[in-house]
């Protein structure tokens, strides 16, 4: 397995892989037992990450295996509503005693895992490409979690060893927010 960079080629399989496995894709039970993901990652969103190189893969000889966002939040120009609502979080958030603004982070996620690929160290594969990637740019990691998925939260809290760092809420959902040190 090799984990690279997205490139922009990657937009259109990365699109698909992210609606396959979208909430609104997926029944109760398929979200209960593989989590989800949210938000709206187009093509050409996908691409101009890509080109950003905010995106990290795992690439099977050709095969898209899975994704992961990995971007500064000063990169985004009008973030989606939970990102900002975590960035306005920022003076609640800790991360070893000190408030997440003052701290060099950057937000991970999404991560997405094709179904055939799933169980095979792909996430973990792309959660350290994205630690190695990370850690000559920042401290932390840091991701939001709705708390319903809790597929998500298992994968990255408890098999991880992502730390919960607070909550915030939007609309009528529940957000966990963790993070993940870039040096292991």
């Amino acid at each position: 397995m090799d984990y690279r960079y997205a490139l922009a080629a990657d937009a259109q399989v990365m699109a698909d892989l992210f609606a396959a496995n979208h909430h609104d894709a997926l029944t109760e039970q398929e979200r209960a037992q593989q989590g989800f993901v949210q938000g709206a990652l187009d093509v050409d969103t996908l691409r101009s990450m890509a080109e950003d190189r905010s995106l990290l893969v795992a690439d099977d000889e050709g095969r898209l295996a899975g994704l992961l966002g990995l971007a500064s939040p000063e990169s985004m120009p009008s973030p989606p509503p939970p990102v900002q609502a975590m960035l306005d979080a920022q003076d609640s958030l800790r991360w070893r005693g000190q408030t997440l603004r003052s701290t060099p982070w950057l937000l991970y996620g999404p991560l997405v895992v094709a179904a055939a690929y799933r169980g095979k160290g792909v996430a973990r594969g792309l959660f350290t490409a994205a630690r190695e990637a990370a850690s000559v740019r920042a401290d932390v990691m840091v991701a939001f979690i709705e708390l319903a998925n809790q597929a998500s939260w298992k994968v990255h809290v408890d098999g991880f060893g992502m730390t919960p760092l607070g909550e915030f809420t939007l609309g009528d959902r529940t957000y966990g927010v963790v993070g993940g040190s870039t040096t292991p």
